[in-house]
């Protein structure tokens, strides 16, 4: 390919990248797409799912979180490479479609707003539920009003969006360095009740560094709710096209993935391992409430409700953001209806983001009618959808990168370290997770639900196609992922 044929495709893509974000209103500043950043990688899954990963893996569950943390900065890099070679809203089925093909990214576009509808069902139910710790007030009621604020909020504008979210984050960073310095405190100075037993020997002394019951084993089985404790970290990705300085902002947001995961889990459950023994710790019960406990200090549950409450909150708030424009990215390349293309003078998808609040409200009822082990079903089928974007990330950036060595496209200016093997090896991982999922029957029946949300969406693309089946959306060459002859 001749230099001119790159230079065309490069402006080819920068001109797809306006239509693409076009009525979107760059107002995520620096201070605000950290923060997003950050919340990301802090969840429910850290403060009350760690528990049950204790309860089976013992100490090594820090390990797991380490070596899932650094799989996890693999990908944020690999997303990194496409953001700056082109940095667009929606991005992952934008890649997707460039690089891989029509099909896959409206598969990657419907499902990664399933992940958030079905997401934000549950956030908003749990910080419902939270809710009554304070109050004796219908759940439906508490979670209807949060659904409410956090749609108004969305509409008004994307930079209030960035504030609530900058706010969420705060929250949840404080309570852990909090906890850190707590903790640090009694190790140091012997203060509270756990001042006489607290020791970081007890990460190795109570039957192990392994002492989970199948020993390595029962670590490798704690994987998946260790993945599923880092869902949304991608979020950043979908701000490119409203940040202010994209070119800046989102390479320094994503090197501190590193540092953020070293701190906020490795740091966090290692000083809170070596207060309380980890055979203290049960499913169900945050470590941080057990913690307090053992601190004797009794405000510890209200506080950690508190947190526990921005963070499902902090969840809601992402879904609503991500799914409007999501609908839209789908709607503007002919993938979706094209309803989903309206935005409010502000900037923000009207429809999109309506039709989403409108489900995570009806969802919200079912859960409320006929709670049990279906609606766990479909949260289980949450992390597949979630870590499909992952996988799409990671298969995109390989095909770029082949691409951009060959000349074919611009070199990104965000390099990923190690090319494309690291990429292959997080996706090796992210396969060894899936097959964890499969060996635990309580999640095996969301592999199941995947191949059948793949056949609804199959046979409604085919659907849309056989109704224009000259149309870009479904042309190899479609829009801004047309790819250059080869």
């Amino acid at each position: 390919m001749t230099s001119a044929q790159v230079d065309q495709q490069h402006d080819g893509n920068e001109a797809a990248d306006t239509a693409a974000g076009e009525g979107y209103h760059r107002a995520l500043g620096a201070r605000q797409i950290q923060m997003i950043a950050i919340g990301g990688a802090i969840g429910t899954g850290l403060f009350l799912g760690a528990g049950k990963g204790i309860s089976i893996a013992g100490p090594s569950l820090i390990l797991a979180y380490a070596i899932a943390g650094l799989v996890i900065f693999f990908i944020m890099r690999a997303l990194g490479e496409l953001l700056m070679y082109r940095p667009v809203s929606g991005s992952f089925s934008e890649y997707a479609r460039e690089f891989i093909g029509p099909f896959a990214g409206f598969v990657t576009g419907w499902t990664y707003w399933l992940f958030w509808v079905v997401t934000g069902i549950t956030e908003v139910t749990a910080a419902a539920t939270y809710m009554t710790y304070w109050w004796d007030i219908p759940q439906w009621l508490s979670a209807l009003v949060f659904t409410v604020i956090l749609y108004g909020a969305n509409l008004i504008s994307v930079k209030l969006f960035g504030e609530l979210e900058f706010w969420f984050s705060m929250v949840k960073v404080t309570a852990i360095v909090g906890m850190i310095l707590i903790c640090a405190g009694i190790l140091t100075l012997g203060f509270s009740d756990a001042g006489d037993t607290a020791s970081v020997t007890h990460l190795w002394d109570l039957g192990g560094f392994f002492a989970g019951e199948n020993g390595i084993g029962s670590t490798l089985m704690t994987l998946q709710m260790v993945m599923f404790a880092f869902l949304a970290v991608e979020l950043v990705g979908v701000t490119a096209g409203e940040s202010k300085d994209p070119k800046t902002v989102l390479p320094k947001a994503i090197n501190t993935v590193p540092w953020r995961i070293a701190v906020f889990y490795v740091g966090a459950l290692i000083m809170i391992l070596s207060v309380v023994p980890w055979t203290e710790f049960k499913p169900g019960v945050s470590p941080f409430v057990a913690a307090f406990e053992k601190m004797g200090l009794g405000v510890g549950a209200a506080i950690v409700n508190f947190v526990v409450l921005t963070a499902a909150l902090s969840s809601c708030n992402s879904g609503m953001y991500s799914t409007g424009r999501m609908l839209r990215d789908l709607a503007l390349n002919g993938q979706g209806p094209k309803v989903f293309t309206r935005l409010t003078k502000s900037g923000t998808p009207l429809v999109g983001t309506t039709v989403s609040a409108a489900l995570m409200t009806v969802g919200v009822w079912i859960n409320y009618q006929w709670p049990g082990e279906a609606f766990n079903y479909v949260v289980s089928f949450a992390t597949i959808s979630g870590m499909w974007a992952w996988i799409v990330i990671l298969i995109c950036q390989i095909r770029y990168r082949v691409r951009a060595d060959r000349g074919e496209l611009p070199q990104s200016s965000f390099k990923a370290p190690g090319g494309i093997w690291l990429s292959a090896f997080s996706l090796a991982f992210i396969a060894m997770v899936v097959t964890t999922m499969a060996m635990d029957k309580d999640n095996r029946v969301a592999l199941y639900g995947a191949p059948v949300w793949g056949l609804i969406l199959a046979v409604a693309y085919l659907v849309l196609k056989a109704r224009n089946p000259e149309g870009a959306a479904f042309s190899k060459e479609s829009g801004a992922s047309a790819s250059v002859s080869e």
